[in-house]
């Protein structure tokens, strides 16, 4: 009987640590790439695809099918969050206003921008630490430009995709779709 009641209490401590590792995942403060702070709190009840970003990185035309899965499933509750990044050859240098003017011209982005922020090192951001970091269901380093992310409507992360992965592969959209279903 001791041990019933001894592994209860593991696994309901467990599952608060992850509930709060979810809440703690959406507090993370943020700022938009026009310097407003905001959190992920703002995409509560969104499944997001979140990717870090460049502007001259041999993956920047991911820009092209990450707008076509943004625009084909937003209103299905999909919010693709693109994080600027300079960490990967410096392929990311513009600041936060010539990022956005080329993703509006070249790529016609409408998805959500953010602050250039650091996805790895001693400067990485508490957003990529909790992505990433130790206690991720995927942890470790992000490789290079274009890593994603995928989070429930919840704030649980679901999946991660390395930055050869194209945002409109079979493997992607199966994910969307399958973390879209999820009520």
């Amino acid at each position: 009987m001791q041990l019933v009641v001894v592994l209860a209490a593991i696994i309901v401590s467990q599952c608060a640590f992850a509930a709060g590792a979810r809440h703690a995942l959406l507090d993370v403060s943020l700022k938009d790439i026009n310097g407003k702070t905001t959190s992920l709190k703002d995409f509560k009840g969104k499944v997001l695809l979140i990717v870090n970003v460049a502007s001259q990185c041999g993956l920047t035309p991911q820009y092209i099918a990450l707008e076509a899965t943004y625009n084909k499933y937003q209103d299905k509750g999909l919010k693709v969050l693109g994080f600027p990044c300079n960490d990967f050859g410096a392929q990311e240098p513009g600041t936060n206003e010539e990022i956005k003017d080329f993703c509006s011209t070249k790529y016609k982005v409408s998805f959500p921008l953010f602050d250039k922020l650091h996805v790895k090192g001693s400067e990485q951001h508490p957003l990529y630490a909790a992505l990433s970091g130790p206690s991720s269901p995927f942890p470790g380093d992000v490789k290079w430009n274009f890593g994603k992310f995928l989070v429930s409507r919840d704030g649980k992360i679901l999946k991660r995709f390395e930055p050869e992965v194209k945002p409109d592969s079979a493997e992607v959209i199966e994910a969307i779709e399958a973390a879209l279903a999820a009520k």
